[in-house]
């Protein structure tokens, strides 16, 4: 399989502009047009994880987090960072990472722990904004009907659960062609006037050239008049961490030992337990504490996510319960999902689970 084919359905699950600016999602290492005879799939890029490819015959590692992250001024291998892409690279082995891009997508990385807890109707903890674009254009009353069909078959109008949204005006449009026209209505040097449907639509911000290809393609003019306004709406189905309920609300002592057991966790560090029992609960995989504020606001009993230092598991203010399961456990099965969805599209692609644990935390019990 060529390899920019995998990229190009990965990036359809979860695409790269929903990642976090400081990210560094996507391919790092590799010629998208190389051929790939088979992909081994990890949590980190290690050494050891390079060595495993080579010896099963993978040139392809897909992981999670991405072991270039914050850029590289040098390649002498004075570190493990440098090292593992120095030796991908000798080897001719391309590495792809889905960072906070996998994070952010509902059935994501946020989507597994929510399902592992058995947890219903899930939403979104904190939706991300800047992720729609509107489109306005002018067209013609009689092919109006046409142009919009056109830009929802593209994926434009698409609110929460519903499809086909516009809104549309009626009005009249003015035009002069100039002598190397040809118009499709109104003639040379002459003011045109047209009654004009206003047609204005949302997208999401990935799908802009598909959008304006349909439009182009199906809109009569020789010159298409649109404009094209970013929007701060927030995408209730993209952000990060993630909420919902249990299906029967338990006492807190009770609902550790869920965490424990549903999370393969061998250790919680976790607040003083609560009176009241557990109904709502808040996730959020990797290091959550920046979404404490969400989860507390979002009426949530507890919250399931790692890296919370010291003070921070003060700021839980007696609110909710805060469970740190660490942030390898947390981010564990997301190895498990990236199979799941490449297998879904591309059932005989030679792809593998590592069978090395790359969690660099230890725990003497």
């Amino acid at each position: 399989m060529r390899l920019a084919i995998l990229i190009k359905h990965l990036e359809v699950f979860a695409p790269l502009n929903y990642q976090e600016d400081y990210d560094n999602s996507g391919l790092l290492i590799g010629n998208p047009d190389q051929d790939i005879r088979g992909a081994l799939v990890a949590l980190d890029c290690t050494e050891v994880i390079v060595d495993e490819a080579i010896a099963q015959n993978c040139n392809l590692i897909i992981t999670h987090h991405p072991i270039v992250f914050k850029g590289l001024k040098k390649l002498t291998g004075k570190n493990y960072v440098e090292r593992v892409v120095l030796k991908a690279i000798r080897h001719n082995i391309a590495l792809y990472a889905i960072h906070t891009n996998l994070d952010h997508v509902k059935y994501g990385v946020n989507g597994v722990i929510s399902q592992r807890l058995g947890l219903k109707n899930i939403k979104i903890l904190s939706p991300k904004a800047s992720l729609l674009k509107k489109l306005v254009t002018f067209c013609p009353v009689a092919q109006a009907e046409d142009v919009r069909s056109a830009l929802f078959e593209a994926g434009a109008g698409h609110i929460s659960n519903y499809s086909e949204c516009s809104f549309n005006t009626e009005g009249t449009g003015t035009f002069k062609g100039g002598n190397d026209t040809n118009a499709f209505v109104g003639e040379r040097g002459v003011q045109h006037h047209e009654s004009e449907i206003r047609i204005e639509t949302v997208f999401l911000a990935q799908d802009q050239r598909k959008v304006l290809l349909a439009l182009f393609e199906n809109h009569p003019y020789e010159e298409v008049a649109y404009d094209i306004y970013p929007l701060e709406n927030r995408l209730d189905t993209v952000g990060a961490g993630m909420v919902g309920w249990l299906e029967e609300e338990m006492d807190g002592r009770d609902f550790l030992h869920l965490v424990k057991d549903r999370m393969d966790a061998e250790v919680i560090r976790h607040t003083r337990l609560l009176p009241k029992r557990i109904k709502k609960v808040a996730v959020c995989g990797g290091s959550g504490s920046f979404l404490l504020k969400e989860a507390i606001a979002a009426g949530a009993d507890a919250f399931v996510t790692a890296d919370f230092k010291y003070h921070e598991f003060f700021d839980a203010d007696e609110k909710l319960v805060i469970a740190d399961i660490g942030h390898f456990e947390s981010e564990q099965f997301t190895s498990n999902l990236l199979i799941d969805i490449i297998q879904e599209k591309f059932p005989n692609f030679a792809i593998r689970l590592t069978e090395h644990n790359t969690n660099p935390i230890n725990y003497f019990i």
